[in-house]
């Protein structure tokens, strides 16, 4: 299973930026999709997820700035960023939950996005 995330870079504050997470190994219009971020020196937190049936669900501090997608055509899952904060400064991973599974189980590389203010 390779999750391989792409998109990441440098932007200034109020910058866009759009993600992408292609899958393959998996039978991908199976699984759930999440976007998740780890800042230095922050636990990981969960910024959206994406189920099955295209069902989502955003953190608050990223609500009506931030979209999930997912394209299941082409094994990908997409996160566009708009309005984006210097404390949206983080390695932002996608991962994949099995079905029924209580946890996400598989995790790509991680892509960098830097927020200059």
């Amino acid at each position: 299973v390779q999750l391989q995330a792409f998109g990441g870079g440098l932007v200034q504050t109020g910058g866009s930026l759009r993600l992408s997470c292609e899958v393959s190994g998996l039978t991908f219009r199976s699984h759930a999709m999440g976007w998740f971020r780890q800042a230095p020196g922050k636990e990981r937190e969960t910024v959206a997820r994406i189920t099955r049936s295209g069902g989502t669900f955003y953190a608050d501090s990223v609500k009506g700035r931030f979209t999930i997608s997912r394209d299941n055509a082409k094994n990908t899952c997409y996160l566009q960023m708009n309005n984006l904060q210097p404390e949206d400064t983080a390695v932002y991973y996608c991962s994949a939950r099995r079905p029924f599974a209580a946890d996400y189980n598989y995790w790509g590389q991680g892509t960098l996005v830097t927020v200059s203010s």
